[in-house]
């Protein structure tokens, strides 16, 4: 009988697509969530639903709930799949590990992988490009810049969430403040121009932070248009970035699976660093798709020490994220008929979704349920609608 596998936050599209992933390499595939309408419970791979308490809410009933539950029931493998829990299986790695394997990094590395001021610093110290920067520690220390737009972000987080994006001088404080008073960094940053397009370097690394496997996707369209998770994205080779992604990673000595965000700069065609997303990353489906098994990796990672090296993928693979993404970024886009590829391109050889697979189909209706019933609540509506 194969090995249990327990994945956490299964409301997410990418753990949806390592329950699949897995189940179809014959793993008992376990689901937690703290919703018990989660898209993964409703997998005809998920073969039991764990429902915790919300680890943001009441942090303290979460690590107790999920202390009792790994040392009683005891999973082979735990794959924390966002931030939240992944933070929380790194700082009580020693104790879990006891009754389960982790493939994570150690809680100080996903700290700083995770804190954009000392990622930005880093990447400028060992010459990995990145946008003009300043670090602000509160309003008094704003120099005063000359070229807005900008745009302003704390240094904790992932992704779009908390960043502004400023058009004068008192945006620019009001941002600043909003950030600085919740107890976090500022980084003003110059706004890369929308043409510029994005790019994810994904990868893993072995326990010596040696690769294992590289993958790289460009990005087509997003929501929000101008800057939030990609909703069509395109498998490619671009070795000349990988090595800066992986060089970055090999740097703050990162194990496990990680994704290294840029954006091209057309201005001098140079490709910036944007950030670490050092867990689990939205676009995962792509490279299942392309090849490259990132959840099959970090099970054997886990349970046998190390991974035989992946060195090469399909090119030119598509995953469009349609429910809602793709949707939303048509209805917000003024040039919505004229998006190449179409719209209403929506079949191909080579093009594959999160979340639809005929194969699995429940959890389609779950999540078009879930997107119906919390549309009008703000809270649940960011879980849904990512």
């Amino acid at each position: 009988m194969k090995e249990t596998v327990f994945i956490t936050d299964g409301q997410w599209r990418k753990t949806l697509a390592a329950v699949r992933a897995l189940g179809r390499e014959g793993f008992i595939v376990w689901v937690g969530d703290k919703w018990k309408l989660s898209t993964s419970f409703f997998s005809k791979y998920c073969k039991r639903k764990v429902v915790y308490p919300d680890p943001v809410k009441y942090h303290e009933k979460f690590r107790q709930f999920m202390l009792d539950f790994i040392s009683s029931e005891r999973p082979d493998v735990t794959i924390p799949a966002d931030d939240e829990t992944v933070k929380f299986f790194s700082k009580n790695k020693d104790i879990l590990q006891e009754y389960t394997k982790i493939p994570v990094a150690n809680y100080e590395t996903i700290e700083l992988a995770n804190n954009k001021a000392e990622i930005i610093q880093i990447a400028k110290k060992i010459g990995i490009p990145i946008p003009k920067t300043s670090i602000v520690n509160d309003v008094e220390s704003i120099d005063i810049p000359s070229n807005f737009p900008l745009i302003v972000k704390p240094n904790l987080g992932s992704g779009s969430r908390g960043m502004f994006v400023v058009n004068d001088e008192e945006q620019l404080f009001n941002a600043v403040q909003e950030i600085t008073r919740k107890g976090m960094i500022a980084l003003v940053q110059e706004k890369i121009p929308m043409e510029g397009a994005g790019y994810g370097v994904s990868a893993l690394l072995n326990w010596k932070s040696e690769v294992r496997a590289i993958f790289v996707h460009k990005r087509l369209r997003e929501y929000p248009v101008r800057g939030g998770p990609s909703t069509l994205r395109i498998s490619v080779k671009y070795p000349e970035l990988a090595k800066l992604g992986v060089k970055l990673l090999k740097y703050i000595g990162f194990q496990g699976a990680a994704m290294v965000e840029f954006k091209m700069d057309p201005r001098d065609n140079t490709p910036k660093l944007m950030e670490i997303n050092p867990r689990l990353w939205g676009s995962l489906q792509l490279a299942i798709a392309s090849g490259v098994n990132f959840p099959l990796y970090l099970v054997k990672l886990a349970l046998d020490g190390d991974v035989e090296e992946v060195t090469d993928y399909k090119e030119g693979i598509i995953a469009r994220w349609l429910l809602p993404g793709d949707i939303l970024h048509f209805l917000s886009n003024p040039e919505r008929f004229s998006l190449k590829p179409s719209f209403f391109k929506f079949f191909g050889k080579n093009l594959t979704y999160d979340i639809i697979d005929f194969r699995d189909p429940i959890p389609i209706f779950i999540r078009i349920f879930n997107m119906i019933k919390f549309m009008f609540n703000p809270e649940m509506r960011k879980i849904v609608f990512r």
